[in-house]
């Protein structure tokens, strides 16, 4: 081969690399978009139950993912000490459902308590909240504050 022909591999393989880097997805980190809504719902209370301190929060993503971990936070002190413990925690080893939607506190299918027997706390109104989800290798994270009925 001549230099002419190894130089136009080369200017090849350059603007293969640049394509790929630039212009496909296969190097970016996979993020989960999420979002909130707080809805009043039907009183479906047992009689003799005590009432909610908060509007129940929903969450969804923009697809469905096969969620591999989830943990909810108080943020403020998630800011000043990343080891606190989560108010709600849930990991799978493997087996979860994809799911699009969940309400806080939620029982989700194929996946269980970080720490055995324990249940998500309740959220106080007008605190803000960090909400962390991982599939695999994606992750997101989402800031909510719940509200008072």
């Amino acid at each position: 081969m001549t230099k002419k022909n190894w130089a136009l591999i080369f200017v090849a393989l350059v603007l293969a690399v640049v394509y790929v880097v630039y212009f496909t997805d296969w190097f970016r980190p996979k993020v989960i978009v999420i979002h909130s809504a707080s809805r009043e719902t039907r009183n479906e209370r047992r009689p003799g139950a005590r009432a909610p301190l908060v509007v129940p929060v929903t969450f969804g993503f923009e697809k469905d993912w096969k969620l591999t971990g989830l943990e909810v936070v108080e943020l403020s002190a998630w800011q000043t000490n990343h080891d606190i413990a989560p108010l709600w925690h849930l990991t799978t080893s493997s087996n979860s459902i994809p799911i699009k939607m969940f309400r806080y506190g939620q029982w989700i299918r194929g996946m269980k308590p970080a720490v055995a027997g324990t249940r998500a706390e309740e959220l106080q109104p007008g605190v803000t909240y960090r909400l962390f989800v991982t599939a695999g290798s994606a992750h997101g994270q989402h800031d909510f504050t719940p509200i008072a009925p």
